[in-house]
């Protein structure tokens, strides 16, 4: 049976600490059904609006989030694991619980904290509050 597996990537080290750990569990597991997600924090100030089309704003978002995905993609690819990337502009904890909903994964994957981890000495705001928020297993990978 193939698992269906997201991972939440930031593009911070920390967050590819949970690429290092379904490497390992591919290793244990074999048949993954992979997709890495990254979710743009939308820019809500109607100023950027005033000066930015839709389309720009959308390709900027598209742009960040392949490149937040690239490091973690690149790992899979040269182990030889297929992924799907995806890129969505929303909240971030909110984001990815709908996501791994609306998809049938079976569990979440992602690093303790990302590039807001600063302030948060053991857990990351966003791991926090999607292990909140998931009605799946979330495994968060130090």
């Amino acid at each position: 049976m193939t698992m269906r597996i997201l991972v939440a990537l930031d593009g911070s080290e920390p967050s590819l600490r949970a690429i290092d750990y379904l490497l390992r569990l591919h290793a244990a597991a074999g048949d993954l059904d992979v997709h890495l997600l990254n979710v743009q924090i939308p820019l809500e100030s109607g100023h950027v609006r005033m000066f930015i089309s839709h389309e720009d704003l959308q390709e900027y978002y598209r742009e960040q989030g392949q490149a937040a995905l690239k490091a973690g993609r690149e790992r899979l690819e040269q182990a030889g694991i297929a992924c799907t990337s995806h890129v969505a502009v929303g909240h971030s904890a909110q984001t990815i619980t709908q996501f791994a909903r609306e998809r049938g994964i079976d569990t979440i994957v992602m690093g303790s904290h990302g590039h807001s981890g600063i302030g948060h000495l053991l857990l990351g705001s966003v791991t926090s509050e999607v292990i909140r928020l998931a009605d799946i297993p979330v495994t968060v990978a130090k």
